[in-house]
């Protein structure tokens, strides 16, 4: 199974930009996104459960950043809106089945991930 991650660039702060992520022909029940700057951890964006067709967001995102998903496609989306400059980050797509609500924002919960697509915005 490979998840294949793309969209990725250079923008300036306030700009829109929108990434993609399609499985090799698997479905999972949950598929989303963690993002990791320079230095520092790994951390959760967004995700989609298709379970109940609904979405979940880190603090730092939510209001400008919409995930979606195209189960005919297995593929996720993140719709990145008002991008500011510490949003600059390498952004991996994530794929699972085995997690719970209480473990969706933890990167270890998920067992297959993209290559990663490098995120810049310019202030």
């Amino acid at each position: 199974v490979q998840l294949q991650a793309s969209g990725g660039g250079l923008v300036q702060a306030g700009d829109s930009l929108r990434l993609s992520c399609e499985s090799s022909g698997r479905t999972f029940r949950f598929m989303g996104w963690f993002r990791q700057a320079p230095g520092k951890e790994r951390e959760f964006v967004g995700v989609f459960a298709k379970s109940g067709m609904r979405t979940y967001y880190s603090d730092s995102v939510a209001g400008r950043f919409t995930v979606s998903r195209d189960n005919a496609k297995d593929a996720v989306y993140l719709q990145m809106n008002s991008l500011k400059p510490e949003d600059t980050a390498v952004y991996y797509c994530a794929a699972g089945d085995s997690l719970i609500l209480s473990s969706i924002r933890s990167a270890s919960a998920y067992a297959y991930w993209g290559q990663g697509t490098l995120v810049t915005v310019s202030s």
